[in-house]
């Protein structure tokens, strides 16, 4: 494989989990990274890539994932998160999501720590901009980059105010062709392989004009990809029904299954890949 390797870890919530059972098809292949960069919960894999670039992160994010604390993220009941939103402007606290990144990342982790450069996008409010995390504090980066609006409230650092990355650049890999990647693995959530259809509830609205924005960039960046960058997709295996549920964020439940799907069907990709 000629060329420094990139993992581009993309945003996605709970779905995110898909992007577990790449990685490990990934290293089960023999590719590691010179680099990862990460959007949202791809922030939140990506740091733990960047600080074990092995298959032993894996079993880490396997256990991560199906764990009560990884519930507990997003697991106050219906009650506590109405009271919580009629006073202030998110449902959820984000002190489960740090607890976790400290117990596995390290409460006072850096930057600086990890094995492989690592880089995370978050959102500036004040700036109106997108902006890249790559030294300092850890931890803060990460929450900043997955502080979902209205489910988590902004991260301030320096007296600026970030909210989630997949806002600005949902699927960075014109980030990854910046600082030098020449073969790129983009690990994504599958919104990407599944046509928009028009809204046709409420809620729907908002998902689909997100989705215009996300893929719009996405496509952008693809068309500009120099001529020497060769970009790689990793399938998912198929997605499931609830997927596009407003409530499909707090379903944990089909996380081994998400997992299990996206590892055989990317290895499977790296197969064909290999004999091409």
């Amino acid at each position: 494989m000629s060329g420094p390797v990139a993992f581009v870890l993309g945003g996605g919530g709970v779905l995110g989990a898909v992007e577990v059972g790449m990685l490990r098809a990934l290293f089960r292949a023999g590719i590691r990274p010179d680099v990862v960069v990460g959007t949202s919960i791809g922030a939140v894999n990506g740091a733990l890539v960047a600080a074990e670039p092995s298959e032993g992160s894996t079993d880490r994010l396997v256990r991560l994932w199906t764990s009560p604390e990884a519930a507990a993220v997003y697991g106050d009941s219906i009650g506590r998160q109405m009271r919580r939103f009629a006073a202030r402007t998110h449902l959820h606290s984000p002190l489960p999501l740090r607890r976790l990144l400290e117990s596995e990342l390290g409460e006072h982790a850096m930057f600086a720590d990890l094995k492989v450069p690592f880089r995370c996008c978050a959102a500036s409010i004040e700036r109106a901009a997108e902006h890249w995390f790559d030294t300092g504090p850890l931890v803060d980066a990460v929450l900043a980059s997955s502080a979902v609006p209205g489910l988590l409230p902004p991260m301030e650092l320096g007296g600026e105010h970030f909210v989630d990355g997949g806002i600005v650049n949902s699927i960075p890999i014109g980030e990854a062709v910046r600082v030098g990647a020449k073969q790129i693995f983009v690990l994504q959530v599958g919104r990407i392989e599944r046509p928009l259809a028009v809204p046709r509830r409420p809620w729907e609205v908002a998902q689909v004009a997100f989705e215009i924005a996300r893929r719009h960039r996405y496509a952008r960046e693809v068309a500009a990809l120099p001529a020497d960058v060769t970009v790689h997709v990793l399938p998912t295996g198929g997605g499931e029904g609830r997927d596009d549920s407003p409530w499909a964020y707090r379903d944990m439940a089909a996380v081994g299954r998400r997992i299990s799907r996206a590892y055989t069907a990317s290895r499977r990709y790296l197969a064909a890949m290999d004999k091409s």
